[in-house]
Order: structure tokens, then C-alpha cells, then sequence
């Protein structure tokens, strides 16, 4: 217990580090407006600082989804929402990266907006399922909760994600359209849950058969799944839509500060 609260004290630590860092290339103090203070970053060493952490937590929390830090391989790490959520916006993050570190001068990320847009809402969605329906069920041992792995894919990576999009993207440029394109990655995944079910015959002996319990069949019956699964893909939508709203209120381009080259 010790040593997982001592792990997250490191990585709170860090992301404190992080954005204070962020803060200081973002611009002055005493800038004035609160429109002004979240503003968009063009920074480009912010951006890559920012990014560079990022990625390094995402390669903690990758090897920890593999079962690492458990001291067995984990051959079910694939069925898991939060972990392709993870993975999704890991190797967005490094293609931002790579974006970043190859730009000459300050600017906006603008690695592809639409997939940035589907992921927050996917990681999102991690991060809201998890800390609202799973982390405090009653068959959850909350040590679980603790681990390296869950904080770092459950909390730390999915809201750096965000401000990664609240700071460094131009931002009035999502479409009414983003929010449903959206709901592709999740409803893949619950194609493919029960695609794998149906190969092995529904065999309940397969481990994790239904990862989270609003998609077991068995415990839940048709009608629960269907309704839970209706329940949450509107929530997601209405997700979506606060996101783009969220979007059309931060500052236009010609509308934010500049922010100047660090000496």
C-alpha cells in the first residue's frame, strides 16, 4: 500500500512539475484576462516538454498493461477498453511529438483534429466509467486502484490528454460531426467483445470474457446490456457535444496572446 501511495505522490509530483513548466513558457503572470490565461500554448517548448512527459508516463503505463509490474504477462490485455483508449492516444501523443520536434517555430498542434477530438472523447470515457462505475465496485479489491497501471491509465495520462487539447490545439475548429464520429471506437470495441465471445462459444471459462460488468450478458441479461450500452453511448454524445461547445468558447486563433519564443 506504501508503495503504491508513494508512486502516486511521484506522479502528482511530476505532473505539478509539468505544468508549472507549461505556465512558464505560456506567458506573463499578470497577463490580465482569464481568456487570456487559457489561451491556447504555441510555445513550442512547452509543447514538447508537455508531450515528453506524456509519452514517458504512456510507456509506464503500457509496460504496466502487459502485466509487468505484476510479475506475469498479462494475455488478456487486449480485451480491455482502457487500455486501447490508452493506446490510442499514446501514439497520438507521439505523433504529436514527432510534429513538434520537427516544427522550426511556435505554432498550434495540428496534428489531424478530428482523431485528437475521438480520442479525448475516448479517453474521456475511461476516465468518467472508471472513476464513477468501476473503481469503487463492490468486488473491486481498491488496492487495484493504487497500482501503477490504474493511476497512470485511469487518471494521470487521461487528464494531461486533455489539457494537451485544451492548450496546444487552434481551437472553434471541431465540427457538429466529431461528436458521432466519436462513437465508432467505442461501439468497435463492443463489436469485438462479443465477436470474441462468440468464438469461444460463449464459454464463461475464457478469462475476462466481458471486461466490465454493464456488458456481461451473464450477469446482466440482453435487455441490461442493451440498456446500459444505450445509456452510455448517450451520455458519450452529449459528452461529445459538451466538448464542442467547450471548443467554441476557448479563444480563436487571432484572439489569443501570442506567446513569445523562451530566451
Amino acid at each position: 500500500m506504501d508503495a503504491h501511495l508513494n508512486m502516486t505522490n511521484f506522479v502528482c509530483i511530476h505532473i505539478v512539475f509539468v505544468w508549472n513548466r507549461v505556465i512558464e513558457y505560456a506567458g506573463r503572470p499578470n497577463s490580465g484576462a482569464l481568456r487570456k490565461g487559457f489561451s491556447m500554448v504555441r510555445s513550442r517548448t512547452a509543447q514538447l516538454i508537455f508531450q515528453s512527459f506524456y509519452c514517458a508516463f504512456g510507456i509506464v503505463g503500457i509496460l504496466g498493461s502487459f502485466g509487468m509490474y505484476d510479475g506475469s504477462f498479462d494475455n488478456v490485455f487486449y480485451v480491455y477498453f482502457t487500455n486501447l483508449s490508452n493506446y490510442l492516444c499514446i501514439a497520438v501523443m507521439f505523433f504529436e511529438l514527432v510534429q513538434t520536434a520537427n516544427r522550426k517555430q511556435d505554432g498550434y498542434v495540428k496534428l489531424s483534429p478530428a482523431l485528437k477530438f475521438i480520442s479525448v472523447t475516448a479517453i474521456l470515457l475511461t476516465f468518467f466509467v472508471f472513476n464513477l462505475l468501476l473503481a469503487n465496485a463492490p468486488d473491486r479489491n481498491p488496492l487495484e486502484n493504487f497500482k501503477v497501471t490504474s493511476i497512470t491509465f485511469h487518471v494521470v495520462l487521461p487528464l494531461m490528454f486533455v489539457a494537451d487539447w485544451l492548450l496546444f490545439y487552434e481551437h472553434r475548429k471541431v465540427k457538429w460531426t466529431y461528436p458521432l464520429y466519436s462513437t465508432v471506437f467505442p461501439l468497435v470495441y463492443l463489436a469485438f467483445v462479443y465477436m470474441r465471445a462468440w468464438l469461444v462459444n460463449f464459454d464463461t471459462a475464457v478469462p475476462k470474457l466481458y471486461p466490465y460488468f454493464f456488458i456481461d450478458a451473464n450477469q446482466q441479461g440482453i435487455a441490461g446490456v442493451v440498456r446500459w450500452c444505450l445509456i452510455l453511448l448517450a451520455a458519450f454524445i452529449v459528452l461529445g457535444y459538451i466538448l464542442m461547445a467547450v471548443d467554441r468558447m476557448m479563444p480563436a486563433a487571432k484572439e489569443s496572446t501570442p506567446i513569445d519564443s523562451a530566451d
